[in-house]
């Protein structure tokens, strides 16, 4: 969960921090009259913490909905060795089929139609992204963060969805939760396209009768922040260098049997495709992932606006 609280400098400040350290919450961003905090946990958790903060007067909230991993030493599937998998995705690859003629009901795809948004590489996939916070850019298509404000009735998670999916968009990411508004809910998206076709489609959501607000956030700074919970294959031999890897990403343990840990990582995509990586060579046994959870900056400033600013100037 991300939050907004309204904490100017003094005293409220340092409650709000006193309570942060309770709930073992991190500090994402600061302005002169606000903080933005990051907080996971079960739903009881995150509800008592926001009751506690709304006397200092709750601006903003994102939520997630609810990851899951199986405790314990039953597995869902072994992990096969690297040569195996390898002789596996060989097998697998499909191979193309020539069409000679268009005469039949099955046509060809002209070189020029392969170009569209799904070309943009997903930004939740362990991959190298081009800008730090994870967003990936391939041509004139880039990932768009939109926030939808909407009315909490049954179905209008669907409404919204559909009007992407009628258009060909395929949502990379999708976050739902309560916002700070009782009876309204938070969405948030992640989804490739031009700005003039995402311009477009934003006009047609905000038609919906359910939706009450509509943003692209994608332009301005902004926090974005998800939740993982993995699973290693882990030996007691080997608890130590996991251990390691874990206070260097500031994780949490959440669950260790004789063979196996699960744990926590809270961040931005990037961070989350280094974790897995490097606790790959260890056996990763399941992953869940709650996708990407966003809130605009009231400081103003990331490092993506840096970056435009340096790029544009010359200097810092």
């Amino acid at each position: 969960m991300l939050i907004k609280l309204r904490a100017p400098a003094g005293p409220a400040r340092t409650e709000v921090l006193q309570l942060a350290e309770i709930f073992r919450a991190r500090v994402v961003d600061v302005s002169e009259r606000s903080i933005t905090l990051c907080v996971s946990g079960d739903a009881g958790k995150t509800v008592s913490m926001q009751k506690v903060m709304s006397k200092f007067g709750v601006m903003e909230v994102c939520r997630t909905g609810r990851i899951s991993l199986k405790r314990g030493e039953d597995l869902l599937e072994q992990i096969k060795a690297p040569t195996e998998r390898a002789v596996h995705h060989k097998k697998s690859e499909s191979v193309p089929v020539a069409l000679e003629s268009r005469d039949a009901d099955v046509y060809m795809i002209e070189k020029e139609d392969l170009t569209g948004p799904w070309e943009v590489q997903n930004v939740l996939s362990p991959t190298e992204y081009q800008n730090d916070r994870g967003e990936a850019v391939q041509g004139e298509f880039q990932a768009h963060t939109l926030q939808i404000l909407v009315a909490d009735v049954p179905g209008v998670l669907q409404q919204v969805t559909q009007v992407f999916a009628r258009r060909g968009y395929n949502i990379q990411s999708l976050a739902v939760g309560p916002s700070e508004t009782a009876g309204d809910s938070r969405i948030t998206m992640v989804v490739p396209g031009t700005n003039e076709s995402i311009n477009k489609v934003i006009k047609q959501v905000n038609k919906l009768v359910y939706v009450k607000d509509l943003v692209d956030i994608t332009a301005v700074p902004y926090v974005a922040r998800e939740l993982m919970l993995i699973k290693v294959r882990c030996s007691a031999s080997q608890r130590g260098e996991v251990c390691n890897l874990v206070d260097i990403f500031r994780l949490g343990v959440i669950d260790v049997s004789h063979t196996t840990m699960t744990l926590e990582a809270q961040g931005r995509e990037d961070k989350m495709s280094a974790i897995a990586d490097l606790l790959e060579p260890y056996g990763v046994l399941e992953i869940a992932r709650t996708g990407r959870v966003a809130l605009t900056r009231e400081s103003g400033v990331d490092t993506k606006y840096l970056e435009t600013m340096r790029s544009s100037s010359g200097v810092w």
